[in-house]
């Protein structure tokens, strides 16, 4: 492995490393090369989850509240010919 020295990084540069260090937990080194490897295209950034506000709901309807749902969305998705002359 090769080891690289870096000098005059921008004060809100090392900031924001700093910081997404603290959020993942990893050291400031194994960041910055993380963040190397995504901007090279080696690898792709880690999405966070944005939102778990309605987790509690997943999996939570019986199968005719689905089946009452899905019929209601066919009904929606119904093309009108006349619309389209």
């Amino acid at each position: 492995m090769k080891t690289i020295t870096l000098r005059r990084i921008p004060h809100d540069l090392a900031r924001a490393i700093e910081k997404r260090a603290r959020a993942s937990g990893s050291s400031l080194a194994k960041t910055v090369i993380e963040l190397c490897a995504e901007g090279a295209g080696l690898r792709k950034p880690e999405r966070p989850v944005l939102h778990h506000d309605l987790d509690a709901l997943a999996g939570t309807w019986t199968e005719e509240e689905a089946a009452s749902f899905e019929a209601a969305l066919g009904e929606q998705r119904k093309i009108d010919p006349e619309l389209w002359k």
